[in-house]
């Protein structure tokens, strides 16, 4: 599809889709976050958002075109390292406080999401956030829709869901991981003193 059009679905130009991309970011329990990865990052519209509220941020895609596309649309932004890469398979060095799987897990089988979701917790800081946003209509080359992919999440280990938003059209959820010692870490009102 990229050989064919930069942008085959149209994200910088549907409401859709910048609606999208924006509920996640307003939905970040942490006002900064020190390191971001962000696989299939597409054409690099989220990787716009994330680069605002974000120290650094690591992105790829599997698809050459796409990554160079989400590098233009993205040079205004030293701090952002988007990289051709595919995930599960490749994983990047280091740990991250925050992980976004946007429009990504219902591509693939059962063993390969839980071997990535294992990836992400091995990587995801304590007290980091995981976000997933993923279309949940049924489609023909996608094994699963958002709603399957919330209940795979339910039963992932270390994280605890703080968040989540459900439409007809996607699935967005927030995700913590937890603390060394199993609890929760402190939620936006308590780290500011609210309650």
């Amino acid at each position: 599809m990229y050989r064919h059009a930069e942008d085959p679905w149209h994200l910088a130009e549907r409401w859709y889709e910048r609606r999208k991309y924006d509920l996640p970011i307003a939905a970040l329990p942490q006002e900064r976050y020190r390191r971001a990865f962000e696989p299939a990052c597409s054409v690099g519209e989220l990787t716009r958002r994330l680069a605002t509220r974000c120290d650094a941020v690591l992105a790829c895609d599997r698809v050459a075109p796409a990554v160079e596309t989400a590098r233009r649309r993205n040079d205004a932004y030293p701090h952002v390292d988007i990289r051709h890469m595919t995930v599960p398979a490749q994983w990047p060095e280091g740990t991250f406080d925050l992980v976004v799987l946007s429009e990504l897990l219902y591509y693939l089988d059962a063993p390969t999401v839980r071997t990535l979701l294992d990836h992400v917790r091995a990587a995801l800081e304590p007290g980091g956030t995981l976000v997933t946003v993923h279309w949940n209509h049924a489609v023909p080359e996608h094994l699963s829709t958002g709603s399957d992919i919330a209940r795979s999440l339910a039963g992932t280990r270390g994280l605890r869901l703080l968040a989540d938003h459900r439409e007809d059209d996607f699935v967005l959820q927030v995700h913590q991981r937890l603390l060394p010692d199993g609890s929760r870490p402190a939620t936006p009102a308590e780290r500011e003193g609210l309650v």
